[in-house]
């Protein structure tokens, strides 16, 4: 009679067991969660009056903003490391035929720069662009290769400026790391297929900061192309980057040492989307604020995104 006992106080135990794992296995199974939302990386310069870069802000000094609805910062990195993956963009049109020696010569002491100095996962791409646009050099940390692209470049025909961001920003996607575009132009576009909506979407779909170098051929605004210096500085101000005008070599090179600096001293700010308006137009606006009104923050102005998926989690 004990034995029997024994033999069923076994059995409720083993019983009892087998119900426990599988509850354990339904919470694993129930913690296995893919939560569908986008990480937002801000990649943000700060500024004080002067216009000097300021790097020893905290956490707590930043507030970031989505559609107008203040979001929790997930991420956080000031001086941020992280790679950079730099697509150079050279306009070989006929108009930039006389500057194209200096403007090769300044490249490459950027180029060597950015690969010496800076993170050793820091690479460059290079692209040359007229009437067509041509992938000289998919990223690559070998310097030589580039230089040796810089040589072959001859201005002729047409700008197709707008499709050189295009296919720049397409092989950005994917990789990994901070994205930048500079490019080293006239202003204008003459010969693109994609027009400034489509650049401007595919740079910011790559989270891609364009810096535009405008090299100016002439001074006289009568016989320069403002419409698309502006649709330049808009284009820069909408990823986070600016807009540089240099007055021959040297300022050339102190613009690029300019660009290296603001990409040494950048803030990394990341965030989960949440209670982002259903109605939120397919790009969304965001803001950074800082705790100091004496700085100044310089940032995408937004992204693209699906507000109707953010905050959403599945299995």
């Amino acid at each position: 009679m004990g034995r029997f006992r024994h033999k069923s106080t076994l059995v409720i135990l083993t019983t009892a067991l087998v119900a426990l794992a599988a509850v354990a296995i339904d919470l694993g199974k129930a913690q296995t969660i893919k939560v569908d939302v986008k990480l937002v990386r801000l990649l943000v310069s700060v500024k004080d009056a002067r216009g000097e870069l300021f790097g020893s802000l905290e956490k707590p000094d930043f507030t970031v903003y989505d559609s107008g609805v203040k979001q929790d910062i997930a991420i956080f990195e000031h001086h941020t490391e992280v790679p950079l993956s730099v697509s150079l963009l050279i306009d070989t049109s006929g108009s930039t035929a006389t500057n194209l020696r200096y403007e090769s010569t300044s490249v490459e002491r950027f180029l060597r720069a950015l690969l010496r100095e800076g993170n050793p996962g820091d690479a460059a791409a290079l692209y040359a662009f007229n009437d067509e646009v041509t992938r000289m050099n998919s990223f690559t940390r070998r310097e030589q290769r580039l230089i040796d692209s810089l040589k072959e470049l001859k201005g002729k025909a047409g700008t197709s400026f707008y499709d050189a961001v295009h296919l720049a920003s397409h092989d950005l996607n994917g990789r990994e790391g901070r994205h930048v575009i500079v490019a080293v132009t006239d202003g204008g576009d003459t010969t693109s297929v994609k027009k400034y909506e489509d650049a401007f979407e595919s740079a910011q779909r790559a989270d891609a900061i364009i810096y535009p170098i405008l090299v100016i051929p002439i001074t006289n605004e009568a016989g320069r192309n403002l419409g698309g210096e502006r649709a330049l500085s808009t284009l820069a101000s909408g990823t986070g980057g600016r807009v540089f005008q240099p007055m021959g070599a040297s300022e050339l090179d102190e613009a690029f040492t300019q660009i290296l600096r603001d990409l040494r001293t950048q803030y990394l700010v990341a965030y989960y989307p949440h209670n982002v308006p259903a109605d939120a137009p397919r790009f969304h606006l965001v803001r950074v604020e800082l705790s100091r009104k004496d700085l100044r923050a310089t940032t995408r102005t937004g992204y693209y995104g699906d507000a109707s998926s953010t905050g959403k989690a599945s299995r």
